[in-house]
């Protein structure tokens, strides 16, 4: 992590179809926001909210279950114009970058604002995390955000498919793996033969 990068650590939850077939027109829609801003090691802003959704105003049974969140949060939540300033003012002095656990989260909001008929808010750079996490570990699959944090012995903050606390969760594991980065930079890999004493294999061989 650069010390004078900001880093805006980013988690929506999104309004999802009661099944298949989706209703005409439909599209997710963030109902939720959490986000932390960052400098060097410091937390210069946190903040969590309810979004209101405009053109499926009425969560399905499926997504109040599934992200345990009530029709009265979001009907009491703020508008998606207030979401896009208040990301907007964080941006002022300069773009941040901004790291997410999967593509989701960009993707949505960037078809949220098409919608709305509003300007993206960001104008830095994106890391998808959980693709970063992929590569560094090399694993086949794309691994969710509280499985990655367990294979680290750690546990998740607070609840999962929470905004804040996913956006959180996904702040250590970033630190996390930017830490397990630096002791690979300073470590050369050993050779085989720093592992194995030849000497011994080499008398084996020999007799």
């Amino acid at each position: 992590m650069e010390k004078e990068q900001k880093y805006l650590f980013i988690d929506f939850e999104f309004t999802m179809p009661e099944g298949k077939p989706k209703p005409e027109g439909f599209f997710p829609e963030i109902i939720e926001v959490g986000a932390i801003l960052v400098k060097g090691e410091e937390v210069l802003h946190e903040f969590s909210a309810f979004v209101k959704p405009k053109k499926f105003p009425i969560l399905s049974e499926r997504c109040k279950n599934f992200l345990k969140i009530s029709q009265d949060r979001v009907d009491q939540g703020i508008l998606f114009e207030e979401l896009v300033n208040m990301l907007v003012d964080l941006e002022m002095d300069q773009p941040s970058v901004v790291v997410t656990w999967g593509n989701m989260d960009m993707k949505v909001l960037r078809n949220n604002c098409q919608n709305a008929g509003v300007e993206f808010p960001f104008k830095g750079k994106f890391v998808d995390l959980s693709m970063e996490y992929k590569r560094f570990f090399g694993d086949q699959n794309q691994t969710g955000l509280w499985k990655a944090v367990q294979e680290y012995g750690k546990e998740g903050v607070g609840k999962h498919h929470r905004a804040l606390d996913d956006a959180m969760t996904t702040y250590n594991i970033f630190k996390l793996v930017e830490k397990d980065k630096k002791y690979m930079e300073n470590h050369q890999p050993t050779t085989i033969g720093d592992r194995i004493d030849l000497s011994k294999v080499m008398n084996k061989f020999a007799l």
